[in-house]
């Protein structure tokens, strides 16, 4: 695993504190003293002990603008106005429009009270700096208000660009099963009259040969394979028309990776299991996805590389859910020697469709690894 994709997998606030550390350096440079964001004319205070509790205020949240962005507004928004009103004027003062956007796009509940508590506290804010003195005057403030405006904006339409980027990919997905479902129906309609006309042509010759019992046995075999051949045919297909295709009867249902593997083990597969953070519920697609990776990966582990460790691990993250699926083994293989791995390739195709990205191959080592990413919800 290379370092990029160490960090992909990694939480979003680790992914995120890098910037907050950034915004924490940034008054620390000696040519950004002085030089940060000030509303009105306020002489500069020189920092001291109270400048450090400001940075923290203002740089520090934006570890967690896409976990909570409602808190990452608010701290780094009090912040800002003790920033102002002590005339610090910091450099992390820059934190406050990214802060907004971050809270226009990722803020899914509580929106229109988060952009009023926000636009009264800055009416607060203008209050106390006018009775300072600050000079700034009315077009000043209403300009940086308007300023700020335009980054919540900003950070809301990011939001629509993402879901109409989500409607996109169900659009896709629903039209790719329903194109599939039309070739199943085809296939359908083909197996069904080659067999069965088959069939009614080898029962019609049997009966011109009953005075020879030695054709009419062969006869009679034809048509007791053909019935063979047409009912695994139809099983297949009636298979992927299913939407639990590939389980069996009192399988657990979809999302419930631990009995999943707890039956791939007492079947006599060591399988090690760890699983990260929550499920989307919201997003039935891509956890139903996941589970079939997970699902398909432990049956071809079981038909394969009976008996060899097989390592699986979960990770739902705030904007994608991760799957991996290690089995040991030199022999540990997706399919059967000569066979299509089709099991693999309907996967492949299914998590294309929602966006995501799939593999599945040999180790170098030996064995056998399954992986994909498949999008979950709504980030930036």
């Amino acid at each position: 695993m290379d370092f990029r994709d160490l960090w992909r997998r990694s939480d979003v606030t680790i992914r995120d504190l890098p910037l907050a550390l950034l915004f924490v350096v940034l008054p620390l440079l000696p040519g950004l003293h002085d030089h940060g964001t000030q509303l009105g004319f306020l002489p500069h205070r020189p920092y001291d002990a109270l400048t450090v509790a400001v940075v923290a205020f203002e740089a520090l949240p934006l570890a967690v603008r896409r976990r909570w962005p409602a808190v990452c507004l608010a701290l780094v928004s009090l912040g800002f106005a003790v920033d102002q009103i002590y005339g610090y004027h910091t450099a992390s003062g820059t934190a406050l429009p990214i802060a907004l956007i971050s809270a226009g796009a990722h803020l899914r509940r509580h929106r229109r009270t988060v952009a009023v508590a926000i636009s009264v506290a800055y009416g607060l804010l203008v209050i106390v700096l006018d009775r300072l003195r600050a000079g700034e005057g009315v077009l000043g403030f209403a300009t940086f208000y308007l300023a700020m405006a335009l980054a919540w904006g900003a950070g809301s339409w990011l939001r629509m660009v993402r879901a109409t980027e989500a409607e996109r990919r169900r659009h896709v997905a629903e039209t790719t099963r329903t194109a599939e479902r039309a070739r199943i129906a085809r296939e359908l309609h083909d197996v069904v009259t080659h067999h069965v006309t088959a069939m009614v042509v080898q029962a019609e010759a049997a009966r011109y040969v009953t005075a020879d019992p030695e054709r009419l046995d062969q006869s009679l075999t034809a048509v007791t394979d053909t019935g063979r051949r047409a009912i695994a045919d139809l099983r297949q297909l009636l298979d992927l028309l299913n939407p639990d295709h590939g389980t069996e009867p009192g399988a657990p249902p979809v999302g419930e990776f631990g009995v999943l593997v707890e039956q791939t083990r007492q079947a006599g597969q060591p399988v090690s299991f760890t699983q990260e953070g929550t499920p989307h519920r919201t997003d039935g697609g891509a956890e139903a996805a996941a589970y079939r990776v997970v699902q398909e990966a432990l049956t071809n582990a079981l038909k394969y590389a009976h008996g060899s460790r097989t390592v699986v691990h979960v990770r739902h993250g705030d904007s994608e859910v991760t799957v991996r699926v290690v089995t040991d083994g030199p022999r540990a293989s997706g399919a059967a020697p000569g066979g299509g791995g089709r099991g693999l390739s309907g996967l492949r195709d299914r998590v294309t469709a929602l966006g995501g990205e799939f593999e599945a191959g040999r180790r170098p080592g030996g064995g056998f690894v399954v992986q994909a990413r498949i999008p979950a919800g709504g980030t930036t």
